[in-house]
């Protein structure tokens, strides 16, 4: 099942469910108003959905239009709750190793998370305000996925139960504000505009065989002003998977419905499959030549995050953004 929100009267949009090819869409008024609506209910009304999902396949569901991934917002316009994790500990490693630094021991056993803004997502097709150049643009290709309400102290095994949808992610970052903020030893903040989602959220059944131990089994495909930039494997090279961090997130606390947690920039020990983000091609060529080459990304650039499935078809609908002077 794939379900998205499009532009309504409301901040928090309508919800639809969308055909498995993405071409058309149908609201669920009757079932759900809005996505947090549906996750707030899950165990009622995905059945409901599902039926809906079923009957515009068939072509008998009324009242279905074409879906218009620009009209798209973000499967959650705004959560209760976005915590980006950094799951690809080689590509914090590799980070660390740019700049001289050693990486402790414990990052291989305990999950690195941050809790982000929630309150103002983009939509796949939104434009990207960034009020300098000079801040360091950068992308970050991740997974994401949401959940119903995980109780706190839920383990590994009894997490998967608990992911409900899954998403694509561009979480979008100012390198050049990080340092300063790090330094401060509380986190980051200026330096995490906001955070952009794929058209469409899709149940972990979509996925078939490449949904498998808690991780998408699928290259990220990433395009800079149409070049092709990476496409690391999202199943490759992922220390911990999505159920060992929702256990390590709800140690202490419960995850509401609609907790939204992403797996960091997607990274693979094999360097010919390109990377998720410019940080990690810079930190390569410092290591490789002596000095980074590439140049953070300036106002007027664009960026598309895709991932295709076994027959080449898109799963999510594409990230396609542009940077633009805020």
């Amino acid at each position: 099942m794939k379900l998205a929100s499009i532009r309504s009267s409301s901040r928090d949009g309508q919800l639809v469910v969308v055909s498995r090819d993405l071409t058309k869409a149908v609201a669920v008024p009757q079932i759900a108003p809005t996505m947090q609506a549906a996750l707030d209910d899950w165990s009622n009304i995905a059945p409901e959905l599902v039926q809906v999902a079923a009957a515009l396949e068939q072509g008998a569901v009324s009242g279905s239009f074409a879906f218009d991934p620009s009209n798209a917002m973000a499967p959650l316009p705004r959560a209760y709750h976005w915590v980006d994790g950094s799951a690809y500990v080689n590509h914090v490693e590799l980070v660390r190793k740019a700049r001289g630094a050693q990486m402790p021991e414990s990052f291989w056993t305990d999950p690195l998370v941050y809790q982000g803004g929630s309150d103002d997502f983009l939509g796949a097709r939104q434009d990207v305000p960034v009020p300098s150049e000079e801040f360091g643009i950068d992308l970050e290709g991740e997974v994401a996925i949401v959940t119903d309400d995980v109780p706190m102290g839920t383990k590994r095994d009894a997490a998967f139960q608990h992911i409900k949808l899954i998403m694509l992610v561009n979480d979008w970052s100012l390198r050049n504000l990080i340092p300063g903020e790090l330094a401060k030893g509380f986190g980051f903040y200026q330096s995490k505009p906001a955070t952009a989602f794929s058209p469409v959220a899709v149940t972990p059944d979509e996925l078939g065989d490449a949904w498998s131990e808690g991780r998408v089994h699928l290259p990220l495909v990433v395009h800079i002003n149409g070049q092709p930039f990476g496409k690391p494997n999202a199943g490759v090279d992922m220390t911990f998977d999505f159920a060992r961090l929702v256990e390590h997130i709800t140690l202490t606390r419960n995850a509401r419905a609609g907790t939204v947690l992403g797996s960091g920039t997607i990274s693979n020990y094999d360097r010919s499959l390109g990377s998720a983000c410019i940080a990690e091609r810079r930190t390569l060529e410092q290591i490789e030549q002596g000095k980074p080459v590439t140049s953070f990304l300036k106002f007027g650039d664009s960026v598309r995050i895709e991932m295709f499935d076994g027959e080449g078809r898109s799963i999510f609908g594409a990230i396609e953004q542009k940077v633009v002077r805020a």
